[in-house]
């Protein structure tokens, strides 16, 4: 029997896959070949999936604490209905004494499905009254950037980069994190187009290609506004369509004056001479695609950063036309229907909102009125996965703090816990996904019974509900139902959805949206309330925020208390691994073979200023905790800056890079800012 699924793990590719199955048994796991993004291949992290869904550590039943929190974790077996009734009464009493925000949610992109994502993490919530999780960890700024700049998150497909003359790629390394971008890349490459990457690391990405720009983190914005000051000030940039399609633009270009390109190498140590070659090639080779993801918004100045890089193609024209524009995301063509994933109007007002970013922060009595009493995560793992994680697992080692987590493997987080349910795998659990890098909806069927007697996210939502006695039937329904309400909901504003059901996606794998109109912004329309690129933003100033792009310098102390010297800091970016998606397939042996001992990347120089060699174990830490890294020696990263990739386990590799990131937020919607760290690496 063959079944068909979607990868359900956090990547713009959102690829098909094909699941036989032989006597109750998946026995093979491959791309499905009718997937037009997949193209008969999957990612080294997902190709070995079956190895994760029969991985001996599965947790399979239900576990309750049995040691104390700040000693090594016991757990003791018991059953579904001993779990959830215990949760139930702590939950009742701490609602009679504090009220229902005192209970906290927290869940992301362990799966981007719409029903073991959105509706669990809404519906049931939302009728509790519990306190509502700002999840802004990834892409808040860029997200909210674009989406006032432009009007919507619209991308061209893939395969137009084949009209693309130039492609600048930008905070971004698609080879790891959108692979299946890459062989279109790599046909328009051959086929003349020219690719220059900007990035402080040598990334795979960069090493294909033809120019690799390395500015110091955290000052791309400056880097944009050189670009645009050059592109002006020689003439390179078209008046007629900015006079037409630009709303503010006369206010904004005079700041440019800021920003020549002299001052902009002194910010980003990108030469002056570079600087202009750039704007030159880029105003110059029609039609050029910008493409980045959120790693270069992980700062204090992120969104302001995103807004200067969305001005880059309207400067010169290159919005509307194939080939050219923003590759960002296509996350703004489909958007479910909030009401049916969460059912607002039939729920209490949303409770206070909680910064995802500040968990330890909130644990820790930042949250007060009332304190966070309980604790509930599925789909994510913060204390390995979250900024500031060492003060996230001080927080959670609160005698006082219930936690439940739902997981699938005892992750630093479910470590924490003091009751541990087991989660089901894709393979598993129904849902229906959409992609960020694509238009093709893919139903996600069940392909094998659940391993031993896990259940899926939406199941435990179901479960949980009876036991708070909410007896409404939309807390109730089987995710084949909510699957088709939500379609149906969504096709009323989105007609691409019309007639979409489980019935009529059964079996047939992703099925592709017409999507119009197929080139974003043709014909320079933008969905603002303008219909113009807003340069000028109203509804940032509405906000408090500055309503024109600007670049302020991104400044973290490390949480310094006098033990560092200040001379001796470098930044440490954090960017992802090629074999783990965030910590998902952390504990995986073969992924962790693949990827090595954990490393920190240090410049030569760097290192013999701090007597450090190659192949030797370092500490990197600042005042917010450290870790243990063994040294790699490359020019691949600038001087002043470290790597090191996300993705470790601390239960597993005995420390991860977390537990010294800053959980201060960015500039707009609450954004991480993981990039801007100052650390001090010694020898150990």
């Amino acid at each position: 029997m063959k079944i068909h699924g979607a990868c359900p793990h956090d990547c713009p590719d959102t690829c098909g896959f094909i699941t036989e199955v032989q006597d109750g048994r998946a026995v093979a796991f491959y791309p499905d070949p009718h997937n037009a993004i997949t193209e008969g291949w999957l990612c080294a992290k997902v190709r070995p999936y079956l190895d994760h869904v029969y991985h001996p550590d599965r947790l399979t039943h239900p576990l309750r604490r049995t040691s104390p929190k700040d000693a090594p974790p016991e757990f003791e077996r018991i059953s579904w209905a001993d779990a959830i009734a215990e949760i139930g009464q702590k939950w009742r009493a701490i609602i009679a004494e504090h009220g229902a925000e005192a209970i906290l949610p927290y869940s992301y992109s362990g799966t981007l499905g719409m029903v073991q994502m959105g509706v669990a993490s809404g519906r049931f919530w939302n009728r509790l009254g519990a306190s509502q999780l700002e999840r802004s960890i990834c892409g808040a700024a860029a997200e909210q950037a674009v989406n006032l700049t432009l009007g919507a998150r619209w991308s061209v497909p893939y395969e137009a980069v084949a009209h693309s003359q130039l492609v600048l790629i930008w905070g971004h390394n698609p080879v790891s994190t959108a692979p299946h971008f890459m062989p279109h890349l790599k046909k328009a490459q051959k086929n003349g187009t020219q690719v220059v990457v900007i990035d402080p690391r040598r990334t795979r990405t960069a090493k294909g290609a033809d120019w690799h720009i390395q500015p110091r983190p955290a000052t791309d914005g400056a880097l944009a506004l050189g670009l645009l000051h050059v592109i002006v000030r020689d003439g390179l940039h078209d008046a007629a369509w900015l006079a037409q399609h630009a709303h503010g633009w006369e206010q904004f270009a005079p700041t440019l004056a800021n920003y020549p390109p002299e001052q902009v190498a002194e910010i980003t140590g990108v030469a002056a001479e570079d600087i202009v070659k750039l704007a030159h090639l880029y105003a110059t080779s029609k039609p050029s695609l910008l493409k980045f993801a959120d790693g270069l918004q992980r700062h204090p100045n992120g969104g302001q950063t995103v807004r200067a890089l969305c001005l880059l193609p309207a400067v010169t024209g290159q919005y509307g036309v194939l080939g050219g524009g923003l590759g960002y995301s296509t996350s703004g063509y489909v958007q479910w229907d909030s009401e049916a994933i969460e059912k607002w109007a039939e729920c209490p007002p949303p409770g206070r909102w909680v910064n995802m970013n500040r968990l330890g922060a909130a644990l820790m009595g930042e949250v007060s009125d009332p304190p966070i009493q309980s604790l509930f995560v599925f789909g994510a793992n913060p204390a390995s996965a979250s900024p500031n994680a060492a003060l996230i697992q001080r927080g959670l080692q609160r005698p006082d703090l219930f936690t439940v987590v739902h997981e699938l493997f005892m992750t630093d987080t479910a470590a924490h816990a003091d009751i541990i349910l087991p989660a089901t795998s894709q393979l598993e659990q129904w849902d229906v996904h959409k992609a960020y890098g694509h238009t093709q909806i893919t139903l996600n069927e069940p392909a094998i019974a659940p391993l031993g007697e896990c259940l899926s996210n939406w199941e435990v939502m179901r479960l949980l509900a009876s036991e708070m006695g909410f007896d409404e039937p939309w807390l109730h329904q089987p995710a084949e139902e909510i699957i088709d309400e939500v379609l149906a909901a969504t096709a009323v504003h989105q007609p691409a959805l019309a007639g979409l059901s489980v019935a009529t996606l059964r079996g047939k794998g992703a099925v592709p949206l017409a999507i119009s109109p197929a080139v974003p912004y043709a014909g320079g329309r933008f969905p603002t309330s303008s219909g113009k690129v807003e340069v000028f933003c109203a509804a940032l100033a509405e906000l408090g925020a500055e309503p024109l792009p600007r670049y302020v310098p991104a400044v973290d102390d490390g949480g310094n208390d006098g033990r560092f010297a200040a001379d001796l800091a470098l930044n440490l970016i954090t960017g992802a691994a090629h074999h783990f998606v965030t910590t998902s397939f952390g504990n995986s042996a073969a992924m962790r073979q693949h990827e090595g001992t954990p490393f920190v990347e240090i410049h030569p120089e760097d290192a013999a200023v701090r007597g450090v060699v190659d192949g030797q174990m370092v500490v990197v830490e600042n005042g917010r905790g450290s870790v243990r890294l063994r040294a790699v020696l490359t020019d691949g990263v600038r001087r002043g800056v470290l790597v090191s990739p996300k993705g470790r386990w601390g239960n597993v590799e005995g420390g991860q890079v977390n537990a010294t990131t800053p959980d201060a937020l960015g500039d707009l919607a609450g954004q991480s800012t993981y990039h801007t760290n100052t650390v001090w690496v010694s020898g150990t």
